[in-house]
């Protein structure tokens, strides 16, 4: 069985700063990072393609794109273990700024890259090395806002809390897509490709100076300053992971494998099989997912309360099921519209997908920390979060596209099924954390 041998945060501590602001820094720097890892997410899909790279067979510039959106989810672990690191040993806080700066100054130097066009093959290839710069920063964020807001959090109320860098997910991404339909709006066709879609990823300079900002007034969390108390820290907290808690990175890992695959197949995948095969225009299918994704932040708010009050596992496990139940809806909903040329089962499919996304997705805030000692926790939490991403989201695109032109959308539904039950056991293997 997993052992947990701390709390989240101690009985009775009072927190390092107000509420308000500790659950504000949670909040805000992951929607900046969300809104940075998910303007790419959208380019994927959008342009990245023809801008840098060759034209080729019909869909070669597409799963090029997508190759390039992998490389941020292999990255991510390495981020995990070196932030997780410095995190378990410095503290949350500094490693917090650091992760944020490398995420943005990514972001903001893949708005500067020269297109193939002009520079040949080095811009696929600077591509890739700020896309892995990417993948680092965002592998130390996650982690320790959920261990911002958790670790300060009181008791019975950690899942409420551990809502709060989840909910930087949504509003990432509707601040993400709500730019690319202004531009889409905005700007021609050839504009947009041209230049138009640069302009998100300079902005999130000014975003990361707010983030930095509101991050840099804050205090470590209670829980890491006791455990400082009691004993020096860990030398290598990614070694005593691995030794001593692997069990928990692995039913982590694998819990977080549907969340991940139900989100990517029903935007990234999903925007460029509705632009291209289903024949919506950008605008259109953008505005579908700006309303779905509103369902996400809904169905997160609500699993959080949820999972305080009836306890982590049945809130997942009947996640798990309705994530399993999408994958057969999945080719009615899109395959069927596709000949019908209608738009409700298109949106009422995205809307579903998202808002039980949400509902497996809340809790996790919460969970993956309280798999681990307050120690390794930083550790634990970002390398588990992490190379769930590899699993579940890296080639989802990649492999949902290629499924679809095999078989059918019906292929990519009996994909997601597949991961959904893959989750479901890990779940059943997790052990009970609510009372820890």
């Amino acid at each position: 069985m997993l052992q947990t041998v701390e709390t989240a945060g101690p009985r009775g501590a009072a927190p390092s700063a107000s509420p308000g602001r500790i659950l504000a820094a949670s909040f805000v720097g992951t929607a900046i990072e969300f809104f940075d890892f998910y303007i790419y997410a959208t380019a994927t899909a959008l342009v990245i393609g023809p801008v840098f790279f060759p034209a080729g067979a019909p869909g070669v510039q597409q799963l090029s794109a997508f190759a390039t959106f992998a490389i941020a989810f292999i990255a991510r672990p390495f981020g995990a273990a070196l932030f997780g690191h410095f995190g378990d040993r410095v503290g949350r806080k500094a490693t917090l700024v650091a992760s944020l700066l490398i995420m943005g100054l990514s972001t903001v130097l893949i708005g500067c890259l020269p297109t193939y066009a002009t520079a040949g093959w080095w811009a696929p290839a600077a591509l890739c090395v700020l896309r892995c710069g990417q993948g680092i920063g965002f592998g130390g964020e996650w982690g320790g806002a959920a261990l911002l807001a958790v670790e300060n959090a009181p008791p019975g109320k950690r899942a409420w809390y551990g809502i709060f860098p989840q909910l930087g997910a949504p509003v990432g991404f509707i601040l993400a897509n709500l730019g690319f339909l202004c531009l889409s709006f905005g700007l021609t066709p050839e504009s947009f490709q041209a230049w138009g879609w640069r302009l998100p990823f300079l902005a999130s300079a000014a975003l990361v100076g707010v983030g930095l900002y509101v991050r840099l007034k804050l205090t470590e969390t209670p829980a890491f300053k006791a455990a400082l108390t009691e004993a020096k820290p860990e030398r290598v907290p990614f070694a005593t992971m691995l030794t001593q808690h692997g069990r928990a990175v692995l039913i982590g890992t694998f819990a977080m494998v549907a969340v991940y695959a139900v989100f990517y197949l029903s935007t990234v995948f999903a925007l460029g099989y509705g632009t291209g095969t289903l024949g919506y225009t950008r605008p259109t299918f953008l505005l579908f997912e700006c309303i779905a994704v509103c369902f996400m932040a809904l169905g997160t708010v609500i699993s959080g309360a949820a999972a305080d009050r009836f306890g982590r596992k049945p809130v997942l496990l009947s996640g798990m099921v309705a994530v399993f139940a999408l994958g057969f809806l999945m080719g009615p909903m899109l395959g069927n519209a596709a000949a019908a040329g209608t738009w409700p089962p298109v949106l009422g499919f995205l809307c579903l997908s998202l808002l039980t996304m949400g509902w497996v997705f809340g809790p996790m805030g919460a969970v993956l920390p309280e798999l681990f000692p307050t120690r390794i926790r930083y550790t634990g939490a970002s390398v588990t979060y992490n190379l769930a991403g590899i699993l579940g989201a890296s080639g989802a695109p990649y492999i949902a596209q290629e499924l679809a032109a095999y078989g059918g959308i019906g292929f990519v539904g009996f994909y997601l099924a597949v991961a959904a039950v893959i989750s479901f056991g890990a779940v059943l293997a997790m052990r009970e954390t609510v009372n820890d």
